[in-house]
């Protein structure tokens, strides 16, 4: 079973991508254009043009995961449109986009954060 964990670095790709396109595709795409190994745990999501369905891919140690996501109504409703936006976003912020939700929008604490005690 994947699970995608605050520790898990996102990676998306702005352009759209060709949904024809297999793991080892997908994963080519990620050394050409993204710069960056497949195999290093990083999870890369990318759409297609109509932004009607979303792939994510990952390397788990033992294969890849490739999973797609194919919206029933409509298309989905955010995507990243800048390089800044794409870095920012955080693995809640991806489960409210894959939900047709705004990362943006949502106020969602950060994902680590020192708690405060008292001593008796």
């Amino acid at each position: 079973m994947l699970q995608i964990t605050p520790q898990h670095r996102l990676l998306f790709s702005i352009e759209p991508a060709d949904f024809r396109a297999g793991i080892d595709r997908l994963a080519a795409v990620c050394r050409q254009k993204l710069a960056t190994d497949p195999l290093t745990g990083t999870v890369f999501i990318c759409t297609n043009k109509k932004r009607t369905a979303v792939k994510l891919l990952v390397y788990d140690g033992t294969g890849f995961w490739l999973c797609q996501k194919r919206f029933s109504a409509g298309k989905l409703k955010w995507w990243p449109s800048t390089a800044q936006q794409a870095t920012d976003l955080r693995s809640i912020e991806l489960v409210i986009m894959l939900q047709q939700g705004n990362p943006r929008a949502a106020n969602v604490p950060d994902d680590w954060r020192r708690l405060s005690h008292s001593l008796p």
